[in-house]
């Protein structure tokens, strides 16, 4: 069982800057990549941005040159520096543990989520 632990998060002004961590505990097992998911009022949850073991990344569109993820292998960790935020990157972020490949999948380990609000 994986256990993922978020910090961070919090109230920014549009243009703000953030960071997230996340850090991640227990039997990691087949799990090789972490990402971040999030999930705006009335939307569903979304891929954010993830990254392997290896160092391979991918982001979502909208974030893609804002947002930057990063890991530290040894230490279990991913954290999600966001810049240049608005409005519309407000939501409940979520760590999460999967298999990175052609398409990211989840493997059902998740952090208990974080909020990101960018409000003037």
């Amino acid at each position: 069982q994986v256990q993922l632990v978020e910090s961070g998060g919090g109230s920014v002004q549009p243009g703000g800057s953030l960071r997230l961590s996340c850090t991640a505990s227990g039997t990691i097992g087949g799990m090789n990549a972490m990402a971040w998911y999030r999930q705006a009022p009335g939307k569903q949850r979304e891929l954010v941005a993830a990254i392997s073991n290896g160092g391979r990344t991918k982001y979502a569109d909208s974030v893609k040159g804002r947002f930057t993820i990063s890991s530290d292998y040894a230490k279990k960790t991913a954290d999600l520096e966001m810049t240049s935020l608005t409005p519309e990157d407000t939501a409940v972020y979520y760590c999460n543990g999967g298999i990175y490949g052609a398409v990211y999948r989840s493997l059902g380990y998740w952090g208990q989520g974080t909020q990101v609000t960018v409000s003037s």
